[in-house]
């Protein structure tokens, strides 16, 4: 029998949009002031998904310092430049509407801070959709997305958790579902591949937006 989700979590970059041009700018742009060229920008695919702080470190070997002057500058470019380089996937507005249409309780779930994802969501005329929106704040707490969906839950006093999924498009969309003791669908259209997906056992995996609304149609 198919389970019936009454409210659906949704992650926004990889999910809802694709802000790959955006994000890799302001990586760039940040790396600069390190004196760190980087002229491939699908080497920083890698930094679309996790807190930036973390990816800084990982990547690059940041000590907490630096990351927090990295992720100031990166801040520099996105907000007025990197913010608008970005594109909601086809197909994604039309299920939206069908989702609102039919009364399902829509929020977004974002490691990106709040300011900034209520701002992609208005620029791209998405907003009307969604209930509520939960992300990280500026000064780097709630960052992790374990402690967003949890934030998001509280807030919105959301029902049953058997009713309740994330949609995601990184390992961390599912790691965080799990934490929250909700289900999740891993969507390979994004910057997740199969192998990372697979390893968090969601419990679905689709690969595009037609089998994404089989699931929550």
């Amino acid at each position: 029998m198919k389970e019936i989700y009454n409210t659906i979590l949704f992650d926004l970059d990889g999910t809802l949009t694709d802000p790959k041009l955006g994000i890799t700018k302001s990586i760039q742009y940040s790396l600069k002031r390190f004196g760190i060229f980087e002229n491939n920008l699908d080497n920083l695919e890698k930094f679309i998904g996790p807190p930036l702080k973390d990816s800084f470190k990982e990547y690059y070997n940041f000590k907490d310092a630096d990351a927090a002057i990295a992720i100031e500058k990166y801040r520099e470019y996105f907000s007025d430049k990197g913010i608008f380089e970005n594109y909601v996937y086809k197909g994604i507005i039309e299920l939206l509407e069908e989702l609102y249409s039919k009364k399902k309780k829509l929020i977004v779930a974002t490691s990106k801070p709040s300011i900034f994802a209520e701002r992609i969501l208005k620029h791209f005329k998405i907003d009307k959709y969604f209930d509520f929106v939960a992300g990280s704040n500026l000064d780097g707490t709630q960052s992790r997305k374990g402690e967003v969906i949890s934030y998001a839950l509280k807030q919105y006093k959301c029902e049953a958790k058997n009713k309740i999924i994330m949609v995601g498009d990184r390992k961390y969309d599912i790691i965080g579902a799990k934490e929250a003791e909700i289900d999740s669908v891993g969507v390979l259209y994004g910057y997740g591949s199969i192998i990372e997906l697979k390893g968090e056992n969601p419990n679905y995996i689709v690969k595009n937006i037609d089998e994404l609304k089989e699931i929550l149609i």
